[in-house]
């Protein structure tokens, strides 16, 4: 993955739009890519048919889909969606966005909470539960899991390291990472990644919501 390593970051602050422009970044290749999009405002990727879907999360900025027949979806910081797949999709903006975009193969297992085409927030799909840490799987395969974790205060996840490269992004709340003996304060709307291999934990300081996108190719 072609991402720093270690350290908090920002998807939304490290992508932040170029004027008149489209960009995108490539961080992971593979059967499930992960590319980061910036759009500046008053710009647009024109609608495309794609035999995947693509699992969009705004980091920042607002974002508008459309496609046929009158298809109009509006998404703001935090929102998400798996778009449609065997018809014109395409992506434009007024305000400027950035968003990464995971492509979901149609073998993959998709959590029944998600439903192509429509607007849903990672928040939301799982709840706090007192003392507990709760999960979600919202999509794998054998090679990739994306998962939704909702960690009450105190609770964590002791030093562990995984079989692949992973990806967080901060959802709620506040935590602190582990990672090689260092501790990281991370918040909504921050990220980090670990190296495969790299031994990591994770501890909620307050109530803490994350996903983790670990991928083993």
């Amino acid at each position: 993955m072609k991402e720093k390593v270690g350290e908090v970051f920002s998807i939304a602050t490290d992508n932040a739009p170029v004027t008149g422009c489209t960009i995108s970044k490539e961080v992971h290749g593979g059967r499930n890519g992960v590319i980061y999009f910036s759009l500046a405002r008053n710009t647009d990727i024109s609608a495309e048919i794609f035999p995947y879907h693509k699992l969009l999360i705004v980091a920042d900025g607002s974002l508008e889909l459309y496609g046929q027949d009158g298809y109009r979806k509006a998404l703001g910081i935090g929102d998400c969606i798996s778009t449609p797949t065997d018809t014109p999709v395409g992506m434009r903006t007024d305000s400027g966005a950035v968003y990464t975009e995971i492509e979901i193969r149609r073998s993959d297992i998709m959590n029944e909470a998600i439903k192509a085409g429509e607007v849903f927030r990672l928040t939301e799909l799982v709840p706090y539960a007192e003392g507990k840490i709760v999960n979600m799987d919202v999509v794998h395969n054998d090679k990739m899991k994306f998962v939704v974790m909702a960690f009450d205060e105190g609770t964590g996840l002791s030093e562990h390291a995984a079989p692949g490269e992973a990806l967080i992004f901060a959802l709620d709340g506040e935590g602190v990472i582990g990672y090689e003996g260092t501790n990281h304060p991370i918040k909504a709307g921050e990220n980090f990644h670990f190296a495969k291999a790299g031994l990591h934990s994770v501890k909620a300081t307050k109530r803490f919501k994350m996903a983790l996108l670990l991928t083993l190719e």
